[in-house]
């Protein structure tokens, strides 16, 4: 467990250096690629129910995917971290500038406010049908590198004993983020699929 441990955390400098090295302009770049093929993918076509992170400066950026999910007229869930419980929400968000409007964590995300109650909770009504994942690394097997706090793995156990069962999966990632094989325990999830810039 501690060598497990270990090689995740070594990974994770790794990864963390191989995207702090790629430009602004590629990382734009990158991730309209991903985006583009995002918007073309059946998955997401057939959606109603979303949940999309809101990207940081080292992930896959998703504003342009979250105007699409207005434009298309899905619901769109954003996660609300609770690092004190290690417990992650999805909750809905009704427009792009409600999503402008929300207060900053000190990770400088946005999310709804903890008292902030008058939100439909995915699970808490009609579940997912997709879940964008984030995260540091990822290999062609699904296998996912988070950032060690579980908040994924465990609200994705959660979506499981929805009675909708679980959604569809797809993380979007730099392809500096991929890598030969993850080391994965039992509590990792993993993923249904991989998004990102390949030879296509």
């Amino acid at each position: 467990m501690a060598a497990l441990r270990a090689a995740k955390q070594a990974l994770r400098k790794q990864i963390k250096l191989r995207v702090a090295a790629l430009s602004d302009r590629e990382k734009r770049r990158q991730s309209l690629v991903v985006s583009q093929k995002l918007f073309r993918h059946p998955k997401y076509v057939s959606c109603k129910r979303i949940a999309v992170f809101l990207s940081t400066i080292d992930e896959v950026c998703t504003d342009e995917i979250i105007k699409d999910t207005f434009k298309s007229g899905k619901s769109c869930f954003i996660p609300r971290y609770e690092s004190q419980r290690n417990h992650m929400d999805m909750l809905k968000v009704s427009s792009l500038q409600d999503v402008e409007t929300l207060p900053l964590t000190s990770w400088n995300i946005r999310q709804p406010a903890e008292d902030d109650s008058s939100r439909e909770e995915a699970l808490a009504g009609g579940g997912l049908d997709l879940i964008l994942v984030p995260g540091l690394g990822f290999d062609c097997l699904g296998k996912r590198l988070g950032r060690g706090k579980g908040f994924y793995d465990t609200y994705l156990e959660r979506c499981s004993r929805h009675p909708k069962g679980k959604p569809y999966t797809i993380a979007l990632a730099f392809k500096e983020q991929l890598y030969q094989e993850i080391p994965v325990d039992d509590n990792d999830v993993v993923i249904d699929e991989v998004l990102f810039e390949d030879d296509e």
